[in-house]
């Protein structure tokens, strides 16, 4: 997978500490750290995936004596709120799933004053003093736009399933979608936020599907699974459907009639925060942001129906992502995700 990076601002643990008052000297390799998780959405497989994937990277670092978990279902105060307690946990490194790219900033510069390394997964955040392991989710928005006004010609209504508002992985990827229909007067969007919930995804499917509204295609925010469910229920065709690589977005090359592209969106960035912020801790130099290139498979192609089926496993949850590894960013075997234990 090819990692392409951007804003090229260097930093290392030396210049945190330094800014803390404390001495610049790179840690030993047998240094035992501390890392704690903050993340606003728990009890949706993708997110506790994430959770998983910092756990077993730390683990697998052989440098992480301990993971102080303080996710929970909240606002951005309530993270704030959790982000504190791990500053005064005293961990050396926090992972963070922002709920809004701006709000957290504050508590990030209290992290950033006490030496306490700060990486932003899967959103990013605006502050200067946080790094940024991130999907490139504006290019996963583009990638399935252009898929979907292929799809139907460039004329169609298509039902757009957001994320969270305020969150930048949902922004963007909203951002990437309206560029690739732009220009393609022929195409309406009926967009409607889910709050990353399935519960929420799926009511909005069946209403459309019960209002008899003419929906000519669908571009979810990994609810792939509510789409198969709701039209094999209501007993219609199914539309061409641009989804995400969740386990249960690929299970639907099982389904016959379902015609989809699906994008990676890998919750495994937690495991890669692991690594970015130990780098950091070691004295290493760190690029701010780093941005993974999103794959696409297309279900109408040998080749991208092969790659579903490969990745597709029995094993895993609807809503866990099939993209288990990020190459130069995580260590740990499938099996151990699974296992989901930490140090």
């Amino acid at each position: 997978m090819r990692v392409p990076t951007q804003g090229l601002r260097w930093a290392s643990a030396a210049a945190l500490m330094l800014a803390a008052g404390a001495p610049a000297t790179p840690a030993a390799a047998t240094t035992q750290y501390a890392i704690g998780l903050a993340n606003n959405i728990v009890g949706n497989g993708w997110r506790d995936e994430m959770g998983c994937s910092v756990k077993v990277q730390a683990k697998a670092s052989g440098l992480v004596s301990k993971v102080i978990d303080a996710s929970a279902n909240g606002s951005s105060s309530d993270e704030i709120q959790a982000m504190r307690s791990l500053i005064s946990a005293g961990v050396n490194a926090i992972i963070v799933n922002p709920a809004d790219s701006q709000a957290l900033n504050p508590v990030i510069a209290e992290a950033h004053a006490k030496g306490i390394v700060v990486v932003s997964v899967d959103s990013t955040v605006t502050s200067p003093d946080a790094y940024d392991f991130t999907n490139d989710q504006k290019a996963y928005g583009q990638l399935s736009g252009e898929w979907l006004v292929g799809q139907l010609n460039g004329n169609g209504t298509i039902l757009e399933l957001r994320g969270a508002a305020g969150s930048s992985a949902d922004t963007d990827r909203h951002a990437g979608f309206e560029q690739a229909v732009a220009g393609h007067s022929g195409i309406k969007v009926i967009s409607v936020f889910t709050n990353w919930s399935a519960a929420t995804a799926s009511q909005q499917v069946t209403q459309e599907l019960a209002s008899g509204a003419k929906i000519d295609g669908i571009f979810t925010a990994g609810t792939g699974q509510v789409v198969w469910n709701a039209y094999t229920a209501a007993k219609k065709p199914f539309v061409a459907t641009a989804v995400s690589d969740s386990n249960g977005d690929l299970a639907g090359y099982q389904i016959p009639g379902a015609k989809f592209l699906a994008v990676s969106n890998p919750a495994v960035v937690g495991g890669g925060g692991v690594t970015v912020a130990l780098n950091l801790l070691q004295g290493k130099r760190q690029e701010r942001v780093i941005t993974l290139t999103p794959t696409a498979w297309d279900s109408a192609t040998p080749e991208g129906l092969a790659a579903i089926k490969a990745a597709w496993d029995s094993r895993y949850g609807d809503y866990y992502s099939t993209t288990t590894s990020i190459p130069g960013y995580t260590t740990f075997t499938r099996e151990d995700l699974l296992g989901c234990q930490g140090p």
